[in-house]
């Protein structure tokens, strides 16, 4: 899922190419993409495109008339600049905004087809999608302290939560937490006063470092490889590869559609933490160290 580094790198690509542009038309592919009903979308056609901003993972489009245009990529969504008047692509495209300066592809990978537009009118209306989550690049340490400790969740679980931090998703979690040395498994009720304070400094220079990184790769470019995988990454993505710190092979738990990556020796102390599955499957054979978990793969070559 396009987290705020690649949120805020779409939006700044956007900006010389519509904003102060009239959008010509949408054109759907998948009707099913638009969630609201009132106002039609045929209403920001012809309007101009004032602003673009962000809310959470979401890319707000303010148009003429105070109409509101919430764009959400969820996990596979994303967009394409091409020529004006492209052709939506037969399997993956969804829509397409025609401006005279060019066309935007709503493009989205995968059966499952989460990504939606929502139109609503007025600001009242929009601030229905506003999860009043912090914003971490610009927060205090009180303020990140009061997001964190709100409510009782692992670390991992609370970073990632839209109520509490805006835009940090799985990916970026996992780098944080990394750069923090904090074991995505501890409860925030367990932090100490320095561990906050380190995590909220692993956000911010993490963040701060992943969105240059993004806009030295892009240039002037329309972003065309936006994805939660990258090689540069420390841990996320990175299952039994070195961890760039220490070595030790990178470990992951398996939960739902999404994983944790995290290193056991920067982060754990050396110990494993349960996959649910393989724990679950392996009872006490599971291993408990890195040591352990050596043994185990030297006894099965």
């Amino acid at each position: 899922m396009p987290e705020l580094p690649d949120v805020l790198l779409y939006i700044e690509s956007l900006k010389p190419r519509i904003l102060s542009q009239q959008l010509e038309r949408v054109r759907l592919a998948s009707p099913f993409v638009v969630r609201s009903v009132a106002p039609p979308l045929s209403r920001i056609h012809g309007r101009t495109v004032r602003a673009l901003s962000r809310l959470g993972k979401q890319i707000i489009w303010e148009f003429d008339g105070d109409l509101f245009l919430v764009v959400h990529l969820m996990i596979a969504g994303r967009f394409q600049w091409k020529q004006r008047y492209a052709k939506i692509p037969g399997k993956l495209g969804l829509a397409a905004f025609d401006f005279p300066t060019g066309t935007l592809l709503l493009t989205e990978a995968g059966s499952k087809k989460r990504a939606s537009l929502h139109l609503v009118e007025g600001k009242a209306a929009l601030r229905a999608f506003d999860r009043g989550a912090l914003e971490v690049l610009d927060s205090t340490p009180a303020a990140f302290k009061h997001a964190l400790t709100m409510e009782n969740h692992t670390v991992k679980r609370a970073l990632t939560d839209p109520r509490f931090f805006s835009g940090i998703g799985n990916a970026y979690s996992d780098e944080i937490l990394h750069r923090a040395r904090l074991s995505p498994m501890k409860l925030t009720s367990k932090l100490s006063g320095d561990e906050i304070v380190r995590l909220h400094e692993a956000a911010k220079s993490t963040l701060k470092e992943w969105i240059e990184r993004l806009r030295t790769e892009a240039g002037s470019d329309f972003p065309s490889k936006v994805t939660a995988f990258r090689p540069e990454m420390a841990v996320h993505g990175r299952y039994g590869k070195p961890c760039p710190d220490c070595g030790s092979p990178v470990q992951r738990i398996v939960y739902a559609e999404n994983e944790c990556n995290y290193c056991a020796t920067c982060q754990t102390d050396g110990r494993l933490l349960a996959d649910r599955a393989l724990s679950r499957l392996l009872k006490r054979d599971w291993p408990r160290s890195l040591d352990e978990w050596e043994t185990h793969l030297e006894s099965r070559r």
